[in-house]
């Protein structure tokens, strides 16, 4: 199955039925710190939910059609990141990602998505990545910035998370403006 090492502490890998247990217990740890941002924490009360929910990550991707992998930080599962749905006319995608509170300040989801834009555009060939956090999460929104992002725009009231509306911030790059940071980090 899919595995892609990031660095010597950080790996990306497919999740698949015999990780749900792990997976619950990462959600169900870090459940106070991830419902915050999260509407489907809440849903997700045991490995068992899980079960329905792993063979359509793994679809998607035999599917071509975007992936949800686990992050392993020194082989423990550490949080999660996301294409959603790959445009292939538009040649476009989206990321999400989550991380335990334990595992954060580390760098391990700027490296991760760092590495996957590499994929994305130089082997998917494809044009636009957007990333979507809350307004009011101030790490999340901190790695679009840190990797060259474009803050898009604000979709006001955009999501609804469990009793209040959150605001929602679009970040995106274009294939063009990776290329230039990526000479521009070359010739430094």
């Amino acid at each position: 199955m899919f595995a892609y090492r990031v660095n010597e502490q950080i790996s990306i890998e497919l999740l698949q039925q015999h990780h749900k247990e792990e997976l619950f217990d990462l959600i169900d740890s870090n459940r106070e710190h991830l419902r915050k941002w999260l509407l489907w924490v809440d849903k997700r009360k045991s490995a068992e939910d899980l079960e329905p929910i792993i063979p359509i990550w793994l679809k998607n991707y035999a599917d071509n059609n975007g992936f949800d992998a686990g992050i392993r930080y020194e082989g423990r599962l550490v949080g999660m990141i996301g294409l959603h749905y790959i445009d292939w006319k538009n040649k476009t995608t989206s990321i999400g990602y989550f991380l335990s509170e334990d595992a954060q300040s580390k760098g391990i989801i700027t490296k991760c998505i760092q590495s996957l834009l590499c994929y994305l555009f130089t082997e998917l060939g494809l044009n636009r990545v957007e990333i979507q956090v809350a307004a009011s999460n101030c790490k999340s929104r901190a790695i679009p910035v840190r990797l060259g992002f474009t803050n898009e725009c604000i979709k006001r009231q955009g999501q609804w998370l469990y009793d209040h509306f959150e605001d929602l911030v679009t970040y995106s790059l274009l294939a063009s403006e990776w290329n230039a940071n990526q000479d521009l980090n070359a010739s430094v």
